[in-house]
């Protein structure tokens, strides 16, 4: 089955509509779900929406700037076209049907967006993820991206890492299809997206300062827009506009 059919089995799946649904206008409309996986399932409670926000006002996008927490096992996975995986510490096995669901989610086209809060290589919070993949992706493994992959020019172009703070150069995906079905982050992107209610950064950023969290927000924007486009933008037709936002 070809990444393109895969995409379209995942759209029906439970006899849903569209990941994202049109809106009025047709206006396509974003929703993000946030998986509950352990007791330290949201770190950074403002993390995601403030990442929406700034998709709205960048993009042509209309995004629910509401984020659900949903649990792994529930039918309602099929309903977003990313699920954001955040987290700190260690936590146990999920259940059989958690994992069945959440491998269907992938095999149909879902993107998993997983976001260490630890900033912990090595930490309870990455061994747990680790452990879990195995068991959704049995085969499969966790690699580095490559830094000319499209997802650094799905939008923005990108040309380094950026969270709340640096530990490592680079971004882990599992692939399936020619698409990355799993996006694993370590170096805390919530941190840097976090803002309270009255518009204060919630976390300082190291060690590259402000212009670290503008690019962890031109990463995010670039990693929703990949979940939503996949390898669009590998489409040679795009190379003069890519061009030109590089001049």
């Amino acid at each position: 089955m070809n990444a393109r059919r895969t995409r379209r089995a995942f759209l029906v799946e439970g006899a849903l509509l569209s990941p994202f649904l049109l809106g009025a206008a047709g206006k396509s409309d974003l929703r993000i779900a946030q998986l509950e996986v352990g007791a330290g399932w949201n770190p950074r409670p403002t993390a995601m929406r403030r990442l929406l926000w700034e998709l709205t006002q960048r993009t042509s996008i209309e995004a629910e700037l509401e984020v659900p927490g949903i649990l792994p096992d529930a039918p309602q996975l099929f309903r977003h076209p990313l699920l954001y995986w955040a987290g700190t510490g260690g936590f146990a096995p999920m259940s059989e049907d958690a994992i069945r669901r959440l491998r269907r989610f992938v095999m149909y086209g879902g993107t998993l967006l997983i976001d260490s809060a630890d900033a912990d290589p090595g930490g309870a919070f990455d061994v747990s993820v680790r452990r879990e993949l195995t068991r959704i992706l049995p085969g499969t493994e966790l690699g580095r991206l490559p830094n000319d992959h499209v997802l650094y020019k799905s939008f923005y172009l990108v040309d380094t890492q950026a969270g709340r703070i640096l530990r490592t150069p680079y971004i882990e995906s599992i692939r399936l299809e020619k698409r990355e079905a799993v996006l694993y982050c370590q170096n805390d992107l919530g941190g840097a997206w976090a803002r309270d209610a009255f518009g204060r950064w919630e976390y300082p950023v190291s060690p590259g300062g402000e212009r670290q969290r503008e690019m962890a927000y031109r990463l995010g924007i670039n990693m929703l827009m990949y979940a939503l486009c996949l390898d669009y933008k590998e489409d040679l037709v795009h190379a003069p506009f890519i061009l030109k936002r590089r001049r």
